[in-house]
């Protein structure tokens, strides 16, 4: 069981990872495709093309840690994407729902007031 805060952002490489790809390649996608900087202590998601196996990357104040899980059978589901972006930020439950297998089209969720995103 992995511990996914509430306050960290979560952003989803919205295209098929290779899943050989280890801390240093791994960076070189959140640096040069999602433009964000992996020592932010946000988590990056990254899944494979058949949507069986998903690595989380996460910088803690120490070192670079990954999470990686291979499903022995069925798929991750991804949120879909507006407008194809490669980048997606989720939050924590989303990624808590997708890690345990359940239908996100089925889910739906109140509306809650949010803070306005600083421009």
């Amino acid at each position: 069981m992995i511990s996914l805060p509430i306050s960290t952002r979560y952003f989803l490489y919205h295209g098929p990872a290779d899943m050989r790809k280890g801390f240093d390649a791994l960076c070189g996608l959140v640096r040069q495709v999602l433009r964000e900087d992996p020592l932010s202590g946000a988590i990056f998601i990254f899944i494979n093309r058949n949507r069986t196996q998903v690595k989380l990357l996460h910088w803690e104040k120490d070192g670079f840690s990954i999470y990686y899980k291979r499903l022995e059978r069925g798929t991750f589901e991804l949120p879909q994407s507006k407008d194809q972006q490669v980048k997606y930020e989720l939050s924590a439950s989303i990624l808590r729902l997708i890690l345990d297998g359940v239908q996100l089209k089925s889910v739906r969720q109140r509306e809650r007031f949010s803070m306005p995103e600083k421009v």
